[in-house]
């Protein structure tokens, strides 16, 4: 916000609280303290706050999501139940109605995701911005968190040189390691192991994933979208799972929203085993002896490619993928063909790097964390959003639990402020 008054480290202040990061849940944690009559200061690394947040709503804001409750927390994986504590705190239908405070109605798509009627970020968080100057809170760009002086005070990196912050309480919210040229670069994980914060290191989460395509497949097929799918795996107790969903062949392998749906799983395997399998039904809804005997006609004067076109449906991406996994040769091969059209094995060996992912795991590890998401090791310090070790499918369950963890940080914070007569960061 241009205009926010200076901050002159030795001026007096009732409360002050120092809010690192300009994200969703800085923004949100600046407003709960803003509103309990704190002197709120965001500090943001870049020029403006809320760059994932807008890039994130291009495509359409996906703000949150319909399902019931205890399916909702289900998302989150090994953190359920730690996130669904944060939910009773703010929940999807919390986060439809804030938005609605700005003006901004949503509706359910078909999927379950929940959207601004217009679909749109940028007149939510220019809405946002408005209200919070409105309210009295104090935003200062390219301030770059730069950890703790000598003396336990916040330091951050201006335009102008070095500047030591005192604050009553502190709020980190500096966002994961995905997407840096938008701020969030994990710079944060080496200044809070330097403090003896227990970090668990950053990965990609929601992410593609590396196939050895031949030059030929890459260069003919990358971009090309695989829908609809179906995709089978086995869960940790060796119970046979399926999802449907669309996904995306790329230059170096496969992504889009079904695999991203899979990627915590896929990774950690790949990450005990040194590569996995994801098998992939290329055409649902045939059952694979209808499917043989549809490829068993014979095809006359057909191309190959003319006769899985017309005999299967099967064309374009999904016969040059069953080409590059089965080979020419298994092409004539009815039995073996709808097989492999059946139960595609794609042999995944590594996830794209951390800086192409939609967002990241790891992080602040909620064992370093009391339940006002407190630094134990740091009272007055709490932390919010994607930098806690948490993680999430896309769908609106990211943006949700990052708003629910500032409002238990702002609450936690407004609580220790409460029980501190002088309040002052004591790192």
């Amino acid at each position: 916000m241009d205009g926010a008054p200076a901050i002159d480290a030795a001026s007096p202040g009732d409360r002050r609280v120092a809010v690192v990061g300009g994200g969703p849940a800085g923004l949100f944690a600046a407003e709960v303290l803003r509103a309990a009559g704190c002197e709120v200061h965001v500090f943001e690394a870049k020029g403006s706050v809320g760059r994932k947040f807008l890039v994130a709503g291009k495509g359409g804001l996906n703000l949150t999501h319909s399902d019931p409750p205890a399916l909702f927390a289900s998302r989150y994986r090994e953190r359920s139940d730690e996130v669904a504590r944060w939910l009773q705190a703010f929940d999807a239908d919390a986060l439809r109605e804030w938005a609605l405070g700005l003006g901004v109605s949503t509706f359910v798509g078909s999927s379950g995701r929940v959207f601004p009627d217009d679909l749109k970020a940028a007149p939510l968080l220019r809405g946002w911005v408005r209200r919070l100057r409105a309210q009295g809170v104090h935003v200062h760009v390219h301030h770059r968190w730069l950890g703790w002086n000598g003396d336990g005070v916040l330091r951050f990196e201006t335009p102008d040189g070095a500047l030591d912050v005192e604050a009553d309480a502190t709020i980190l919210a500096l966002g994961g390691g995905s997407w840096p040229q938008l701020g969030s670069d994990g710079a944060w994980q080496d200044l809070l192991r330097d403090a003896g914060v227990d970090v668990a290191p950053l990965q990609p989460s929601n992410c593609g994933f590396d196939v050895d395509w031949s030059p030929h497949f890459a260069a003919r097929h990358a971009g090309a979208p695989l829908k609809p799918v179906v995709a089978h795996w086995r869960d940790d107790g060796g119970g046979a799972q399926m999802l449907q969903g669309e996904c995306v062949i790329s230059e170096h392998g496969i992504e889009g929203s079904l695999v991203y749906a899979l990627s915590a799983m896929l990774r950690d395997r790949i990450a005990r085993d040194g590569d996995t399998v994801l098998e992939l039904d290329l055409v649902p809804g045939r059952e694979p002896a209808r499917l043989q005997r549809e490829l068993s006609r014979p095809r006359g004067k057909r191309s190959l490619s003319e006769h899985l076109r017309r005999a299967a449906g099967i064309d374009g991406v999904k016969a040059g993928l069953l080409r590059e996994v089965v080979g020419a040769d298994a092409m004539h091969d009815p039995a073996t063909l709808a097989a492999a059209a059946k139960r595609l094995p794609l042999r995944l060996r590594a996830p794209r790097p951390l800086v192409e992912a939609i967002s990241s795991a790891g992080g602040l590890r909620l064992e370093a964390l009391d339940e006002g998401l407190m630094l134990r090791t740091h009272p007055g310090v709490f932390a919010a959003g994607e930098m806690i070790d948490w993680e999430a499918p896309t769908g609106g369950y990211l943006l949700t639990a990052c708003f629910a963890s500032a409002r238990v940080a702002a609450d936690g914070a407004l609580r220790w402020l409460a029980h501190s007569p002088r309040g002052r960061d004591e790192t």
